[in-house]
């Protein structure tokens, strides 16, 4: 076995020592004041430098630990990560705020920013049209961002952030009620009436008041007719016809609406 001299050995160690130290990032930061730190971080989110802004704010967070700046910083970051499409991280840090301040004066801007991250606005209705399926993590996706407005709208009625909240409540119910008729008129122009029906229904059930609903009976009348099921065919052509006495969807069939329901802002 080689045996080298403890002069060497010292050279050795301390080019392990130089190279360690050349190799780590150099912290520019270090002799920042919490103040230039958000003014930098500011400049970032403003520019759209999502990526730069996310470490500055998380520097900031930590040295300005217990104030109400850190807690900005939190709020910054999610946002940050919101914008810079790391959707997962930015529920995170929202969920860590939450839990961290429960009694945070910005908890209703924490709720809206989370309704916001999960928030789709086509929410499958252009990729079902381009017949993509919408899978089941948006379909989640949806109704957690549904939860977090209505979290949001029953617990600070009076934020600034309610009525653009409530606004998107109705467009992710009528989304997912309209994404229901779509998988049901898939089903019924395919003669899978049973299946039609099925979905047809849920669209009705689950989801009151809706636009969707209309559509959805139409469907129920046409499967229930293809099936032989005349009774409840007349049941449903009953209450299409009473809930929607203009409708023309019986003398016209399946048509496109002139005048989209998703229009909100």
């Amino acid at each position: 076995m080689p045996r080298f001299s403890p002069s060497l050995i010292s050279a050795l160690l301390a080019a392990g020592l130089l190279a360690a130290c050349a190799s780590s990032p150099e912290d520019k930061t270090a002799g920042w004041s919490t103040d230039k730190i958000y003014a930098e971080a500011r400049d970032e989110l403003n520019g759209g430098a999502y990526d730069k802004a996310v470490p500055l704010l998380e520097k900031l967070e930590g040295r300005a630990a217990g104030t109400p700046l850190a807690q900005q910083a939190q709020l910054e970051k999610a946002y940050a990560q919101y914008k810079g499409g790391e959707k997962a991280q930015a529920i995170a840090t929202l969920d860590r705020f939450m839990k961290l301040h429960p009694a945070s004066p910005a908890l209703d801007y924490a709720l809206y920013l989370k309704g916001l991250v999960n928030f789709n606005e086509n929410l499958g209705l252009f990729s079902w049209l381009s017949r993509q399926d919408l899978s089941e993590r948006d379909q989640k996706a949806a109704k957690d961002s549904f939860e977090s407005f209505r979290e949001l709208v029953t617990r600070f009625p009076e934020s600034r952030y309610t009525p653009d909240a409530r606004l998107r409540m109705t467009y992710i119910v009528n989304s997912l009620a309209q994404y229901e008729v779509h998988v049901a008129r898939y089903y019924y122009q395919r003669g899978a009436y049973v299946a039609a029906i099925s979905r047809a229904q849920s669209a009705i059930t689950d989801y009151k008041d809706v636009p969707a609903t209309e559509e959805a009976l139409y469907i129920l009348v046409r499967s229930y007719d293809a099936l032989g099921m005349t009774q409840l065919r007349d049941d449903a052509q009953r209450v299409l016809q009473a809930s929607y006495p203009n409708s023309s969807l019986l003398s016209t069939g399946f048509k496109a609406k002139d005048n989209p329901w998703w229009k909100f802002w």
